[in-house]
């Protein structure tokens, strides 16, 4: 998947849940895909918005594993195939809304 769709496929996940509650940035490769879920209706897109609760750095390819079920969250974290930095709990919902 290229970043377009990685975010619209975000987009879906986002719809298809609760409010997030929280600002993620995923920094992907040279890429960057931010996810302001404080209102309502999420906006996701591809401009850096600022500072985010949690910033998850992930290749491409792995977060295109991630959101498909292909790719343990956990295990991606230990093996360094995805980091985290900021409030770990943000990115454990969002493990939750992938597993959805």
């Amino acid at each position: 998947m290229d970043l377009a769709e990685l975010t619209d496929e975000l987009r879906k996940q986002a719809a298809r849940n609760v409010k997030l509650g929280y600002r993620v940035k995923f920094l992907i490769d040279d890429d960057i895909i931010f996810w302001d879920g404080t209102d309502s209706s999420p906006e996701i897109g591809n401009e850096d918005k600022g500072e985010a609760d949690t910033t998850i750095k992930i290749s491409a390819e792995n977060l295109e594993k991630l959101m498909k079920g292909n790719l343990d969250p956990t295990m991606a974290y230990m093996t360094g195939k995805l980091k985290v930095e900021g409030k770990m709990g943000v990115a454990l919902k969002l493990t939750s809304m992938f597993a959805d």
